[in-house]
């Protein structure tokens, strides 16, 4: 258990009791949660990137958890919970409930077909995020959601390199992470931001043993380029995609 997650338990627990409703003024407008503020940006706790599939073969990584990851998150997590689960099965399902949900994961699973990585997983497009959920973990390079005035954070104002409170979560959480992960990993960066950090700590060798996807572009529907991006990449994407699959039957 880390410290924020063992921090903040007693808040979920008495936000269970109570039975909040999970709402954007309920909780953003709130010190509940509130992890911290700086560089007008506030960090809050959301429990879904708290479990991590230590033997998943591929890792998707966004920047920072939106405020409709964090709404689905703490519903699940405090649904879970009222039903006396373990607190290893509550966050599971907490982090399965809240991955890239809505339109940004439809959009994401056709890109990842077109680009071929479930042939080669052997497993059905939208098996992925259900009853292939083994083979795949979800995470961010900041690990709890971060808002300004009340927007999600998207990497910029502030640059995101730029915001020293967030220098831990780059250099130390987010990479422990990619590196407790023992298996030959494919990495699929959501984002110019999220790929470019990705690299730095590919290059600097704080993550190792994995493969990347880089210059694969954010999913969500907002992203107008997202389209003309992936198909002047996506001939990149299925060779990378073919050379990690042959490494891990090696």
């Amino acid at each position: 258990m880390n410290s924020a997650f063992a921090s903040f338990l007693p808040v979920l627990e008495k936000m269970a009791a109570d039975k909040i409703e999970i709402t954007k003024q309920n909780i953003l407008n709130s010190p509940l949660l509130l992890m911290g503020r700086s560089s007008g940006l506030e960090m809050f706790y959301s429990p879904h990137n708290e479990y991590i599939n230590y033997d998943a073969p591929v890792v998707i990584a966004g920047i920072t958890p939106g405020w409709q990851q964090m709404r689905a998150a703490l519903i699940q997590f405090l649904h879970s919970y009222n039903q006396g689960k373990t607190l290893h099965q509550v966050l599971k399902e907490t982090k399965e409930a809240a991955s890239f949900i809505g339109s940004m994961r439809i959009n994401l699973v056709k890109m990842l077909q077109s680009c071929g990585l479930f042939d080669v997983l052997h497993i059905s497009a939208n098996s992925l995020f259900s009853e292939h959920r083994h083979l795949l973990h979800t995470t961010s390079i900041v690990k709890y959601p971060l808002f300004r005035s009340g927007k999600n954070y998207t990497g910029y104002q502030p640059v995101l390199q730029r915001v020293p409170a967030l220098h831990t979560y780059l250099n130390e959480v987010f990479p422990n992470e990619m590196e407790a992960i023992h298996t030959t990993k494919l990495i699929i960066p959501l984002g110019k931001v999220v790929d470019q950090e990705i690299q730095r700590l590919m290059k600097e060798k704080q993550i190792t043993n994995a493969y990347c996807l880089s210059g694969f572009p954010h999913p969500s529907g907002a992203n107008g380029h997202r389209q003309r991006i992936f198909s002047r990449n996506k001939g990149m994407y299925k060779s990378v995609i073919q050379e990690w699959a042959q490494m891990r039957s090696d």
